[in-house]
């Protein structure tokens, strides 16, 4: 086999491929294996035709393509090894000659990854930022832990307040007719959120419980349905039901409840502890992030438009994912934040960009400072996961293999090595 790579323009290149004519004809020999157990032809038991009559009545190109579905996928691995080159997508394939007893050639046109012009990853500086406790984020803390141990109290008379968790009906109508995924039944909704569209939540503000109200409100005009966008609709809503929460008294009883402290003052002493704690984990994330950043921006990357896209598949992957865990799916989430996955992916790719960009600067800056990941790394590495997940190092060990060879944990470790080789050249201290 001969394998040939020429560049074209920016990161992408043709591959012209020659495979010999006996390996053609070893596949051609395999397509016929295959394709004769569902020929029929009088005379003969089915996949018991002789070769020579199953081409002579079909012709021996009904074979070529079973056999180029053979040949392709380890053709072009071979090429691409030889060829000394990183696709970042499938290629486009196109064959030029196919044909029992000669060469088979096939041009494949191939996105590669980019090349990093790197400029000053060392000696960089970043923006300051203040991480300090303040008495303002303690008093936000022990609020968020009063809200965590707060009783949700049924709400038998009353009106809806902002911040309650209701249970409602609804259904959408426009123009008088009900609408595709308007309706729902017995929906947890906690007012203010912000989950419906701007003006529903607003307006179920007010309802007792079993009341029924029509309410008002206009999809925004970029909606992904064109058959509401910037229209105005009419929600028939009833309240189920309805909770709120009832925050207990900050004081030492409190303590005692939600810790091992007895009085509130020791409480706090060890939340602020804990913030301060946060706090430098946090200021120690945020140098490792910036610099990184820096050092990207500092780079000449021409970056092909299909890793960008492949990174934005990953994330709207993910995005659904945070969903569930929520209780509600991509397809809810359009409908009451009026996007489609066209404009959530508008919304995303500035950060997929990112993300592309920073992975091939640190994988440049971890070849140019020879960066590697060790055995030793990889089984430190293991043994830190295996305490965080409560499994064993071997049982973890057997499934990253499963999965990628673990090249993925060798690639997490020289990731980070890279980011510390960052941090120690920097002119901060995380």
């Amino acid at each position: 086999m001969a394998a040939n790579w020429e560049k074209v323009e920016n990161n992408q290149g043709v591959l012209t491929v020659e495979v010999d004519a006996s390996q053609v004809d070893a596949a051609l020999g395999h397509a016929f294996k295959k394709v004769v157990q569902k020929v029929q032809v009088p005379g003969f038991r089915k996949g018991k035709v002789p070769r020579k009559m199953f081409e002579a009545r079909f012709g021996v190109e009904s074979l070529y393509q079973d056999a180029l579905d053979i040949l392709l996928p380890n053709a072009y691995g071979q090429a691409v090894k030889e060829a000394g080159i990183d696709p970042v997508d499938r290629p486009e394939v196109d064959v030029t000659q196919m044909e029992q007893g000669k060469t088979l050639i096939f041009k494949a046109t191939v996105t590669v990854k980019p090349e990093v012009k790197l400029g000053d990853y060392k000696n960089l500086s970043i923006e300051d930022k203040d991480f300090s406790v303040t008495e303002e984020s303690l008093d936000a803390e022990l609020k968020r832990m009063q809200e965590r141990h707060a009783e949700l109290v049924a709400v038998e008379e009353g009106a809806a307040q902002n911040g309650d968790l209701t249970v409602i009906d609804f259904e959408g109508f426009q123009d008088g007719e009900p609408f595709e995924g308007g309706k729902a039944e017995d929906y947890s909704l906690e007012l203010g959120s912000g989950t419906f569209i701007a003006g529903f939540e607003e307006q179920v503000v007010g309802l007792s419980v079993g009341e029924e109200k029509d309410i008002t409100v206009t999809f925004p005009e970029e909606y992904h349905s064109p058959n509401l966008a910037g229209k105005e609709a009419v929600f028939r809503v009833k309240l189920n039901s309805l909770k709120r929460k009832n925050l207990p008294a900050l004081d030492d009883e409190f303590a005692k409840d939600v810790s091992e402290f007895d009085t509130l003052e020791e409480l706090k002493a060890d939340t602020k502890k804990k913030l301060e704690e946060k706090a430098e984990q946090e200021k120690e994330q945020y140098v490792r992030e910036q610099l990184v950043l820096k050092a990207a921006e500092n780079a000449e990357i021409d970056l092909p438009t299909v890793m960008v896209e492949h990174e934005l598949d990953q994330m709207v992957n993910e995005f659904g994912q945070r969903l569930q865990y929520q209780g509600m799916t991509l397809e809810l989430y359009y409908q009451f934040s009026g996007m489609d996955e066209s404009q959530l992916r508008d919304q995303l790719s500035a950060d997929a960009t990112s993300r592309v960009r920073t992975a091939l600067t640190l994988e440049a800056i971890g070849k140019a400072e020879k960066i590697e990941a060790t055995e030793e790394d990889a089984n430190e590495e293991l043994n830190k996961l295996a305490g965080v997940y409560g499994r064993p190092a071997d049982e973890l060990r057997k499934i990253f293999s499963a999965q990628d060879g673990l090249a993925g944990l060798y690639r997490d470790v020289q990731t980070r090595k890279t980011v510390d080789f960052l941090v120690a050249e920097s002119k901060v201290s995380a």
